[in-house]
């Protein structure tokens, strides 16, 4: 079912959105040749500690046999989503992709970001530098009236334009008192088809795209998603709310 929040509960997702954001500012500084993926992972959870929210993506899913180990999904190179925070140390050229979720009050928020690590090849700034522009190309479409596959759609348009291609195994998603709702958010697809955008509905649109062929593969760990032909892959997501006039970024400072 897809939830429609009120002025109350938007309230309350702003500030788990600000907090993520927050994470993402201060990682954004760290984030240099040399710094482990864990060390990204610890100030990350430090922020959200200090502003009194839960790192939500630590033990999830609850009561699992397999649930993700640490407060960030952290993802070099190759992998495209779920990489699992180590002591792996970022190199010259490295693209490397986090993904912050924070919960308070019951209210999530979802972000984000793609970085080159010192000096990168052309494309892989490329590639980060699309991954943003088909989001933002997405939101244009985010407004009330306008369906889900409206925003897929463009997403995929810029991506393919640019010459690379869309991960099409996992989506965007609806967002509010639990990290994943209804409605998912393809980044492809044919305009005109899905859920009607509503005022008040609040999503996490995340491009994933590849600077190779779309196929991955799913790692034995049960979480790290890598590129199927070794290329690399880049990720960009916000927390979105729709209004009655241009949709709404809630995890931008």
């Amino acid at each position: 079912m897809i939830t429609i929040k009120n002025e109350k509960e938007i309230k309350k997702m702003r500030e788990a959105c600000r907090i993520v954001a927050l994470a993402h500012e201060e990682i954004k500084k760290a984030i240099k040749v040399g710094i482990t993926t864990m060390e990204i992972n610890d100030i990350a959870e430090r922020v959200f500690i200090e502003n009194g929210a839960n790192a939500s993506c630590k033990g999830y899913p609850h009561g699992s046999r397999n649930p993700f180990p640490a407060a960030a999904c952290i993802s070099v190179n190759d992998e495209v989503i779920h990489g699992i925070p180590s002591n792996r140390v970022l190199k010259d050229g490295d693209l490397v992709s986090v993904d912050l979720v924070a919960d308070k009050d019951g209210f999530f928020g979802d972000a984000t970001r793609s970085y080159v690590v010192g000096r990168g090849s052309q494309n892989a700034y490329r590639l980060v530098e699309v991954a943003e522009e088909s989001f933002f190309e997405g939101i244009k479409m985010a407004t009330v009236g306008n369906r889900i596959s409206d925003i897929s759609h463009a997403i995929q348009m810029t991506v393919e334009r640019a010459g690379f291609s869309v991960v099409k195994e996992y989506q965007g998603h609806g967002i509010g008192t639990k990290m994943h709702e209804e409605p998912g958010v393809p980044n492809y697809g044919k305009p005109g088809r899905g859920a009607r955008l509503e005022a008040g509905m609040t999503l996490a649109i995340e491009p994933m795209i590849n600077e190779g062929k779309s196929g991955i593969i799913e790692q034995p760990d049960g979480w790290t998603v890598i590129t199927a032909d070794g290329k690399l892959s880049a990720h960009y997501e916000n927390t979105v709310l729709i209004t009655n006039s241009e949709a709404e970024v809630l995890t931008i400072l």
